[in-house]
């Protein structure tokens, strides 16, 4: 297993994806969600590394990665075979996978499409993409109101947050569950603002928003009667939109044949707000799993 850190990008499937890689053990892949970077994951990962090679990675459309053109391009299911073509680029055949919001969708879409690479899964502060739209409530849709406006045709949202994108990036962020600017470290987001900065990043979320409706809700249509095997776990913030909205574990636990679920304090960026609860629930989670067989 490797040892050292590095940071850099790998040309897999057809995309330049950004990573780093830190720690020692199992391999641990972390995904980020919208609109963030791996860099969400950097006060978390130092208390998983000293048990997990962790790799933290940017989705296709975000960060460092390559911004794909097209709405198909920016969907679930390619972000997943992403990530899985980083993992068995780096060595890693097999290995935990954990994701909030986005990457979380990303890491729930890879556990359907390759099984046996995903030892377990995490899901953070997520439903499933097609009970959110296709149940859609008056509550839900206030709170998560992006999902529409960033769907719209281009180039109408793009115009609209080329406006002032940092503004309305900062907007999201104190959305979804009490959030303020001092929760979210210095570090981490000024490599939000630098990606929020980038056109091709804002036009790529946008197109992730977009294949949420016109791909992705019809990929998991397809699979609703499927449930995934590994151990998985449900984590979400006490305080956000979704846990005041949805009994969060009864949404998942059809999907999820070995489910664990609870909740972390803050709302829907507890990575952010609350690393050291989020790194000490990952851990009791997956400390007592079988270790990874070697491949």
């Amino acid at each position: 297993m490797p040892v050292s850190n590095q940071s850099g990008t790998l040309q897999v499937n057809g995309q330049q994806i950004a990573y780093t890689l830190r720690g020692k053990g199992p391999p641990l892949l972390l995904l980020h969600g919208f609109p963030q970077t791996k860099e969400m994951w950097e006060e978390a990962a130092p208390a998983l590394a000293r048990h997990y090679t962790v790799v933290t990675a940017d989705l296709r459309g975000y960060g460092a990665s390559s911004k794909p053109e097209g709405v198909d391009a920016m969907s679930f299911r390619s972000m997943a075979a992403d990530q899985l073509a980083l993992m068995r680029a780096l060595g890693f055949p097999r290995f935990h996978l954990a994701g909030h919001d986005r990457g979380g969708r990303t890491a729930h879409r890879l556990a359907l499409d390759a099984p046996d690479a995903v030892a377990s899964l995490t899901l953070m502060d997520i439903i499933p993409t097609h009970l959110l739209l296709d149940q859609l409530t008056q509550q839900v849709a206030r709170a998560y109101y992006h999902w529409f406006f960033l769907a719209q045709p281009a180039p109408l949202p793009e115009r609209m947050i080329g406006a002032d994108p940092q503004a309305y990036f900062e907007s999201c962020l104190l959305g979804w569950g009490g959030a303020s600017l001092a929760d979210f470290p210095p570090a981490a987001l000024a490599a939000y603002r630098r990606a929020w900065a980038d056109p091709a990043c804002v036009h790529a979320m946008c197109n992730d928003y977009r294949a949420a409706i016109e791909v992705d809700f019809h990929d998991d249509a397809r699979d609703l009667g499927r449930q995934v095997q590994c151990p998985a776990l449900v984590l979400y913030g006490a305080d956000g939109a979704m846990a005041r909205a949805y009994d969060v574990a009864a949404t998942w636990a059809p999907r999820l044949q070995d489910m664990t679920a609870q909740t972390v304090p803050g709302g829907h960026f507890f990575i952010d707000s609350a690393p050291a609860e989020t790194a000490a629930a990952l851990l009791a989670f997956l400390t007592p799993l079988p270790p990874i067989s070697p491949a």
